[in-house]
């Protein structure tokens, strides 16, 4: 069964308290940050406090993700030393991956998945290229980096960004990668969040990377499958299933045709919410 990624939190991995309230939020998962959240003096305490937390902390069901600093900084050959082979880690997230050659440049030192931030032009640009690299589990829009190389100007509609987020969705999509929408900067504004979580959903995105416990609520929402949604996949399973029974390739349920492709993507509907729920009933049982 699939993890669900409704809901990706960066929490900077200098702040000690934070790193332990992560513990008990409602996150599918958990960046932790080692990269832009922590200011370049804080670089090394950073990457000892995490790797002790990492060691002791029971983060339940939550995957866990460490974001490592960049290639070409003094920072990211330690990172991977530390966290390359750390059991208290899930996958390790690599910044700016502009190709699959930067991929290559660490898998050899990293056991766990790899995920790729999709934060330049030159990435967007290649992103099958990244997507298809054998050990990349996921993908993560750098949105705000993005944007800024872009030179691109703030849209609530997000305009300027869709060619990009289409290519990489569709990238992921073709290799089967999980892959989580870029942040929401302004965390108070529940219907902005609220109206971006919707976008990405229908653009197809898994789930959302968010800055603050407070939008947790929101993504989680709106990323799982409602329960009339759920219902009408049943429903269309069984009436596809009653008309092949009858000889018949095609069904009608409520006026429309389903086909072979509805039945598959309402198994997958359904894939999703028994994940969710499986997700839920371990979180509760922490």
């Amino acid at each position: 069964m699939m993890h669900p990624y409704r809901s990706v939190l960066y929490i900077p991995a200098a702040r000690e308290r934070a790193l332990e309230k992560a513990r008990d939020l409602a996150a599918d998962a958990i960046i932790f940050d080692l990269e832009d959240a922590v200011a370049p003096e804080e670089k090394l305490r950073a990457r000892d406090l995490l790797d002790a937390v990492l060691r002791r902390a029971d983060y339940g069901a939550r995957a866990r993700i460490v974001r490592v600093n960049g290639l070409g900084t003094p920072w990211v050959e330690g990172d991977l030393a530390a966290f390359g082979a750390h059991p208290g880690v899930d996958a390790v997230l690599l910044p700016k991956v502009n190709g699959p050659a930067d991929l290559d440049a660490v898998a050899g030192r990293v056991q766990a998945p790899l995920w790729a931030m999709m934060e330049t032009a030159k990435g967007c640009l290649n992103a099958g290229a990244i997507a298809a690299h054998p050990r990349l589990e996921g993908m993560v829009m750098g949105t705000n980096d993005l944007a800024k190389e872009l030179g691109a100007r703030h849209r609530a509609d997000r305009l300027p960004l869709l060619a990009a987020l289409g290519a990489c969705v569709l990238a992921a999509r073709a290799e089967g990668r999980v892959i989580v929408d870029g942040v929401f900067n302004a965390f108070k504004d529940e219907a902005g969040l609220r109206a971006e979580c919707e976008q990405g959903r229908d653009m197809g995105f898994d789930g959302k990377t968010l800055i603050h416990p407070a939008q947790l609520d929101i993504a989680n929402e709106v990323f799982a499958p409602s329960e009339e949604e759920v219902a009408l996949a049943r429903r269309m399973i069984a009436a596809h299933a009653e008309a092949r029974a009858r000889g018949e390739g095609v069904a009608v349920l409520d006026g429309r045709i389903v086909e072979n492709l509805h039945v598959a993507s309402a198994e997958a509907l359904i894939a999703r919410a028994e994940a969710i729920a499986a997700q839920s009933i371990a979180a509760a049982a922490e």
